[in-house]
């Protein structure tokens, strides 16, 4: 590119002064064939030379390649033609490809004019990304502008999944106070499953969204950014004057944020469609003629499969939720969106918690806590009364009329299993049938009458020893060694 002052001089000396291709060049201090190109751009024919280039009996071959082929790169053309016998190096030849290459005509526009309420453009917008916890998640823009008045709409989220795609569309429509009549996409992932030329294979979900509130979902042609030009300029707009130096602490404070600048900001500029209008009276002249919004919301949310292993926890976008300890190993439904997120099996709605952004978190309801605790004790109670029925069968009596005395059968079990430990089961089942029969139907006496008969029997009350409730531990049997070459170093200290 040359600069405008100087391709102005080159035209005035050409048409005015009628000075030749090398003295304006010599006198400019540019190439000849710089001042040749700003000539043949403006039309003028490039003078007969009389002096034959090297490049010239392979023109023709030139032509005949481009016009088969008009984006050939000229270093591979080079290639063809040296093979030809062409000496000249591929600088010189890239400027002679450039002024035969076949040009591709200038494509006019339309301008495109939309009646108030008819139609919306929608689009994403990327803004980099944010850091939350361990996680790092791109920060989205959703964006709807009002093709006629020009009234933006704008929602951050973190990512673009079709639970965010769709709760922008509601937001939108509640900020609009009404529905466009017909709303243009780019070809997105969640308007758009396949497409080929004009036939579009639509998601279902997206239809199912439009029907619900009566608009037509338009995808724009392949490759025809123009169709939705007011959304991509908005989008521009919004890095320009909303973005730059911003500060924000979360997306419910960005997206007050977004919200002021669109009524507060973006509303006050003059409309297109009318100049004696800003953005904003002209949306109060559209809004009357937009649909209406139905009586019930959409559930606009993400829905995943997810399966629960042996710990009570569902897993969902990097992150564990707890649900109740009775729907571990099943199969359940998350249902997410930017918000929070519900955990259903079938129509059972089985827990809700806040949606977490971060990764590798692990968020917990209480109640789901103290229910898996208060099962796992019970089942502890529930074994050791199976192991206590084996050992001591006698202890059946012994706990039934405990219980009839207000005993508490936890601390009593818990009891008698730890006398099994430090006495063994024999001696604890006689020492329950003598209690038994004496109507003492407490653990006290058990530990009583186990007392006595070890004074009795001149023995000394066995240590209790807390082993684990392992069998390969509890039968291992030690063999004890002499200590007497321990005294023997003792003495000899």
């Amino acid at each position: 590119m040359i600069p405008l002052e100087l391709e102005e001089r080159i035209l005035r000396l050409h048409f005015v002064e009628k000075w030749k291709v090398g003295t304006i060049a010599k006198q400019c201090g540019v190439h000849y064939s710089t001042v040749r190109r700003v000539l043949h751009d403006r039309g003028v024919p490039a003078a007969p030379s009389t002096r034959q280039s090297i490049v010239d009996p392979y023109i023709p071959f030139i032509e005949e390649t481009l016009r088969a082929y008009p984006t050939l790169p000229s270093s591979r053309l080079h290639v063809m033609v040296a093979e030809r016998g062409y000496p000249g190096g591929p600088d010189h030849f890239r400027r002679i490809v450039s002024r035969l290459r076949p040009r591709k005509p200038a494509e006019a526009f339309q301008r495109l004019r939309t009646l108030p309420g008819e139609e919306a453009q929608v689009d994403w917008g990327h803004f980099g990304s944010q850091q939350i916890g361990r996680a790092t998640r791109p920060v989205s823009a959703f964006v709807m502008v009002l093709s006629w008045s020009r009234l933006p709409f704008v929602r951050f989220f973190y990512d673009q999944r079709m639970g965010s795609f769709l709760a922008g569309h509601m937001a939108a429509f509640d900020f609009f106070g009404g529905v466009p009549r017909r709303l243009l996409y780019d070809n997105l992932k969640s308007v758009v499953l396949e497409r080929r030329a004009d036939a579009i294979r639509f998601h279902p979900t997206a239809l199912d969204f439009a029907a619900h509130y009566r608009f037509e979902p338009r995808p724009v042609a392949v490759r025809r950014g123009n169709e939705k030009g007011r959304v991509e300029r908005t989008i521009r707009y919004l890095r320009t004057s909303f973005w730059p130096a911003r500060t924000w602490e979360g997306l419910t404070d960005l997206n007050k944020q977004a919200e002021r600048w669109c009524t507060e900001i973006a509303a006050l500029r003059a409309c297109p469609e009318d100049d004696t209008m800003s953005v904003g009276e002209a949306w109060l002249a559209e809004k009357p003629r937009l649909l209406p919004l139905p009586d019930d919301n959409y559930p606009a949310h993400d829905s995943v499969e997810v399966r629960v292993g042996k710990q009570p926890y569902v897993r969902f976008d990097k992150n564990d939720y707890s649900v109740p300890h009775d729907h571990v190993r099943r199969t359940l439904t998350v249902l997410a969106t930017p918000e929070k997120i519900r955990v259903v099996d079938g129509d059972e709605v089985v827990t809700e918690h806040l949606r977490s952004f971060g990764r590798g978190e692990q968020i917990e309801r209480l109640e789901h806590l103290e229910a898996l605790a208060k099962q796992k004790r019970e089942s502890r109670k529930a074994r050791g009364i199976d192991r206590l029925h084996h050992a001591v069968p006698s202890s059946a009596v012994l706990l039934l009329e405990a219980a009839k005395r207000g005993h508490n059968l936890g601390s009593a079990v818990a009891a008698l299993l730890r006398l099994i430990d430090t006495w063994g089961a024999g001696s604890v089942e006689s020492a329950v049938v003598e209690a038994i029969t004496a109507d003492a139907f407490h653990v006290a006496g058990v530990r009583q009458i186990l007392n006595r008969r070890a004074q009795e029997a001149g023995t000394p009350p066995p240590l209790p020893v807390a082993l684990p409730d392992d069998p390969r531990i509890r039968d291992l049997h030690v063999t004890p060694h002499k200590l007497s070459s321990y005294d023997m170093g003792g003495s000899d200290a």
